[in-house]
C-alpha cells in the first residue's frame, strides 16, 4: 500500500522502512520515507508526506493515517486487525510463524566439535546450545538439518591424553610415575586409569594403545551424555582421521600446489595466502611433519560441499577467528563458491559467583564441567542462560541468578507466564468457561489487551529475522517482552468473571499468548510447563 502510494506520488519507492512507533501519539507504525526523499527531490518533508498520504487507499485494518513533524507518516491500526489475530494464532497452533523458506533445502550445522581429551566445559556449552538452537530455527523454516560433530582423535593432544592416563596407571601399580609435561590432569584421568587397572591388571606395557583408546571411549561417552542432558543429539560424528585415510588431505595439497599456492620453507609446507590478498602466509604442515588445523579443515569443508548442502554453518569459539578465513580462501582458490557458508563466532563464557569471577584453569583441570552445571541448575536454565546474550558478546554466566527459583530468574519468568495461563484456563473450565474458538473477538478492546496483541503480532517477524541473523537471543528477548506484557495484562484485567462472553473471549486471548510462548520456548529447546 505504501509502496504503491509512493510510486503514484512519482517518488522512488526503494528503501521504505516501517517501524513500530515508540510514542503512542505517533500511532502504531510510522515511516520516515518523506525525510529520506526530501534531499532527493529537494522538497519539504511535510509536503512530500501530504502527497503520499493523498495517494494512500483505504484499508479495513487501518484506522487512521496522519503526519507529524518533521516528516513522518503515522498509522493507527484498527482494533479489528489485532482482534482477528487471536483465532488465527489458535488455529495455526505450533505452525504459527512457520515458513517454507527452506523447503526442499538441506542445511548442515556443525557445532561443539570438541576433541575427546576431557569433559565438556561451560565454553563448550555455549557452543552446543547456540548450534542446536540455530538448527531448530532452520527446521522451523522448513530446512532439512544435519547436526554434525567433527573431531580429531590423533595428534599431539591425543598422545598426551594416553600418556597422562598411563602415568596415573603407573602410580596405581608402582606408587609413583613421571607425569608428562602439559599432560591432562583432573579426576577423570585418574578414574580412567583405575578402570584400566581393574579390567586389565598390572602387567600392561608402556605405550600400550589401551591407555589412549580407553580414555577416548570413556570421554566420548561423557561428552555424549552431557549433550543428551541438554536435549542435543548429533546426526553425524565426523573424524578428521578419515580425510587422511581417504587421501582427501593429500589431494588438497596437490590441488593447491597446482595453483601455485604451496611452497616449502623452514622445513614446513606453507599456504601462499598473500597471493589471495591476505596479510601473511600460513603453515599447513609444520616442520615436525604434523599438519596444522587448517589443512584437514579444508578437506573437511570440501567434503561438506560434496555432500550437496544448500547451507553450511560452523559454530565456532572466538579462538577460531584466525583460522576460518584461511579455510575459505583455500576453498575459493580451488574454484568453489562459499556463498552458502556461514561462520557463527561466539565469545567466551565467564562464571560469576557472588559477583566474583570463578577462576578456572583447563590445564590444571580446575573447571566446572557442563554436566555439573546441568545437574546443579537444570537443562532449561542452562540452555536459556547460554543464549540470553548476543553471541558476539562476552557472556557472564551468573550462577546466583541462574539458581534463583523466583521470577527474578528470566527462565522462570517466561515459564511462570506459560504456567499461569494454563492455570487460568483450567480455572475457567472449572466454572463453566470453556476454551473454544466460538467467541466474539471484538470484546477484546482494553488498552492492555491491545498492547499484548501488538506484541504477539510480532512473532512471525521475529522468527523471520532470526532466520536471517541466526541469532537466538532475538527470540529470548522477544519472549521476555511477551511475558512482561502478559503479566501486566493479568494484573489489570480479570480473565474469568461473571461475564461469560467476555471471559470466553479473554480465554481465547490467553490461549493465543500461550501458543506464542510455547512455540518460542520449543525453538529455544526449553520446556513450557503447565504448572510450577
Amino acid at each position: 500500500m505504501l509502496i504503491e502510494a509512493t510510486k503514484n506520488s512519482r517518488f522512488s519507492s526503494t528503501n521504505i522502512i516501517v517501524i513500530e512507533s515508540k510514542n503512542e501519539k505517533h500511532g502504531d507504525l510510522s515511516t520516515n520515507i518523506p525525510l529520506l526523499l526530501a534531499k532527493e527531490v529537494n522538497r519539504p518533508p511535510l509536503e512530500i508526506a501530504e502527497e503520499i498520504i493523498s495517494n494512500l487507499t483505504a484499508d479495513e485494518f487501518i484506522h487512521d493515517i496522519f503526519l507529524s513533524p518533521p516528516g513522518f507518516i503515522n498509522f493507527i491500526i484498527a482494533d479489528s486487525y489485532y482482534q482477528s489475530l487471536i483465532k488465527t494464532i489458535i488455529t495455526n497452533g505450533s505452525d504459527h510463524g512457520r515458513t517454507e523458506t527452506g523447503s526442499g533445502k538441506k542445511a548442515n550445522v556443525e557445532f561443539v566439535s570438541a576433541n575427546p581429551t576431557g569433559p565438556l566445559t561451560v565454553g563448550h556449552g555455549r557452543n552446543a546450545v547456540l548450534g542446536d538452537t540455530v538448527a531448530n530455527i532452520l527446521e522451523f523454516h522448513g530446512y532439512n538439518v544435519t547436526r554434525e560433530y567433527y573431531f580429531n582423535d590423533a595428534g599431539r593432544q591425543m598422545r598426551l591424553l594416553g600418556q597422562s592416563v598411563e602415568a596415573r596407571y603407573n602410580e596405581l601399580v608402582q606408587g609413583s610415575s613421571d607425569f608428562p609435561e602439559d599432560g591432562y590432569q583432573g579426576d577423570y584421568i585418574v578414574d580412567i586409569a583405575k578402570q584400566i587397572h581393574d579390567e586389565s591388571g598390572k602387567e600392561l606395557n608402556s605405550g600400550d594403545p589401551i591407555f589412549r583408546n580407553t580414555a577416548e571411549e570413556a570421554i566420548f561417552v561423557d561428552i555424549k551424555n552431557a549433550l543428551q542432558s541438554l536435549g542435543i543429539h548429533h546426526n553425524i560424528f565426523s573424524n578428521e582421521k578419515t580425510f587422511y585415510e581417504s587421501g582427501e588431505v593429500d589431494k588438497v595439497i596437490d590441488n593447491l600446489k597446482n595453483k601455485g599456492l604451496i611452497y616449502e620453507a623452514d622445513n614446513a609446507v606453507w599456504f601462499k595466502t598473500t597471493d589471495l590478498g591476505m596479510e601473511r602466509d600460513r603453515v599447513l604442515i609444520k616442520g615436525t611433519k604434523e599438519p596444522t588445523y587448517r589443512l584437514p579443515d579444508i578437506a573437511y569443508h570440501l567434503n561438506k560441499i560434496d555432500r550437496d548442502f544448500d547451507l553450511i554453518i560452523d559454530v565456532l569459539g572466538a579462538d577460531h577467528v584466525d583460522t576460518f578465513p584461511d579455510v575459505i580462501a583455500a576453498i575459493e582458490a580451488l574454484g568453489y563458491s562459499t556463498d552458502h557458508f556461514k561462520f557463527l563466532i561466539h565469545q567466551f563464557v565467564t562464571l560469576l559467583k557472588n559477583g566474583q569471577k570463578v577462576k578456572m584453569s583447563t590445564r590444571k583441570a580446575e573447571f566446572v564441567t557442563l554436566q555439573e552445571l546441568i545437574e546443579d541448575l537444570g537443562t532449561d536454565v542452562v540452555r536459556y542462560f547460554f543464549i540470553m546474550r548476543n553471541m558476539n558478546s562476552h557472556l557472564n554466566f551468573d550462577l546466583d541468578l541462574a539458581a534463583d527459583q523466583s521470577e527474578k530468574n528470566p527462565v522462570f519468568y517466561l515459564q511462570y507466564a506459560h504456567a499461569r495461563i494454563c492455570n487460568i484456563i483450567k480455572h475457567g473450565e472449572s466454572v463453566g468457561v470453556a476454551k473454544n474458538t466460538d467467541f466474539d473477538p471484538s470484546l477484546i478492546s482494553s488498552k492492555y489487551e491491545r498492547d499484548l496483541l501488538k506484541c504477539v503480532d510480532q512473532f512471525p517477524e521475529i522468527m523471520s529475522s532470526a532466520l536471517k541473523t541466526l541469532e537466538p537471543q532475538s527470540i529470548s528477548n522477544y519472549l521476555q517482552e511477551v511475558a512482561t506484557r502478559f503479566h501486566k495484562y493479568y494484573g489489570e484485567c480479570k480473565v474469568v468473571t461473571d461475564d461469560i462472553p467476555l471471559s470466553t473471549a479473554r480465554i481465547g486471548l490467553i490461549c493465543a499468548v500461550r501458543n506464542i510462548l510455547s512455540n518460542g520456548l520449543h525453538i529455544l529447546g526449553i520446556s513450557a510447563p503447565e504448572r510450577m
